[in-house]
């Protein structure tokens, strides 16, 4: 595969596929082999965390990157401060962490220490202050038990680029990115202009485009892609950038689909304007549907409308069925379905969009709720 600079700050190359680790197959070898298959197929970069599969996702990279595959990969893990009760953003936290996590994966040092959903303004101001988080890390670096550091975040330009700014210890960022979903490509850009090394979680939307779609695939035949997850990889490289995308990896075949999306090569110019027109025609507002402006909340029987109009929105104009019955049936949608809606129409009266909920909730009822026998 090929590989670029992970931008200038680290000094590091890495391949344009790098390995996530959050969805390894927890029973037996077959996570450590998928992982050595990879490094093995030229991906270098390995995304893990603290909480990863209750702690085995460590566990698995620490065993992957033993012997000879130490030097050939470039161990990443990191730490939501918000784990722990008390003093949640303390360098003395940091450091003991970091030599937890180190002991769990069997390493003398890690590549990467990433503070892990760096995800509001206050938080940053806590994890950046004297005696933060980001000083017990830097203790860990010049002590030789960390070689580089930086931060993932869910945050938007708005919030995140300010940040960025200020973030001179900031060598690499993960953050999502994905042709559903473009809302931060100001700050890639800007990670770029920084010299930040730039990592993109979510290729393929959380899993939203893993499968098939109906309305998707008039795209991916327009595109010339193989696959939606093909189109979605290969629009993700497209961007000049993103150093590499990191793609979760449960399956053998994972490894091998995303390689060979790789060395299909980026979307040209012209196919990432055609699959952005595609999309922006389809989009929430072009569609005249919910804009998640959340003026129907509150819902007198605590239903989280905005979150249910979202399935529908997937379903109904993306095609993403499947996904959305799935969220539907989660902790996503909350405890409170559509079942619960008496069609009070307290939420119509307040939609500037005139849509009729209470009806969209029997919709969402009789096409995404689990059925009982």
């Amino acid at each position: 595969m090929q590989t670029k600079p992970l931008g200038t700050r680290s000094g590091l190359e890495v391949a344009d596929i790098s390995i996530g680790a959050m969805r390894l197959p927890k029973e037996g070898d077959d996570g450590v082999k998928i992982l050595r298959h990879a490094i093995d197929s030229g991906m270098c970069y390995v995304d893990t965390s603290f909480k990863y599969i209750g702690g085995e996702s460590e566990v698995m990279v620490g065993r992957a990157a033993q012997g000879e595959y130490r030097d050939k990969i470039y161990v990443s893990t990191k730490f939501h401060t918000g784990h722990y009760d008390g003093d949640f953003f303390s360098a003395d936290l940091a450091y003991e962490q970091i030599k937890t996590q180190m002991a769990r994966m069997q390493l003398d040092y890690l590549d990467f220490f990433q503070v892990w959903g760096l995800n509001d303004v206050e938080m940053w101001t806590a994890v950046n202050k004297p005696g933060g988080f980001v000083e017990g890390i830097k203790r860990a670096m010049d002590e030789g038990l960390v070689k580089h550091t930086g931060l993932t975040t869910h945050l938007l330009p708005k919030d995140l680029n300010p940040i960025l700014e200020q973030a001179d210890w900031c060598e690499v960022v993960l953050l999502g990115y994905n042709f559903l979903d473009r809302r931060r490509e100001e700050s890639l850009a800007l990670c770029k202009k920084l010299g930040i090394g730039t990592l993109v979680m979510n290729p393929v939307a959380g899993g939203k485009l893993a499968g098939t779609s109906p309305v998707l695939q008039e795209i991916v035949d327009k595109a010339g892609a193989e696959s939606l997850p093909d189109l979605a990889i290969r629009y993700v490289l497209a961007n000049p950038n993103v150093d590499s995308s990191v793609c979760g990896m449960m399956r053998m075949s994972d490894v091998d689909d995303s390689i060979a999306s790789a060395e299909r090569g980026p979307l040209t110019t012209e196919q990432v304007q055609m699959v952005d027109e595609f999309i922006g025609a389809r989009s929430r507002e072009n569609a005249a549907f919910c804009t998640a402006c959340e003026y129907c909340m509150p819902c007198p029987e605590e239903i989280k409308i905005p979150a249910i109009m979202a399935c529908i929105y997937e379903d109904r104009y993306l095609g993403l069925t499947d996904h959305a019955r799935r969220i539907y049936n989660s902790r996503g949608t909350g405890e409170v379905k559509a079942e619960a809606c008496t069609a009070c129409k307290q939420c119509e009266e307040k939609c500037p969009q005139g849509l009729k909920i209470s009806e969209e909730m029997q919709y969402a009822l009789a096409n995404y709720a689990e059925q009982d026998g």
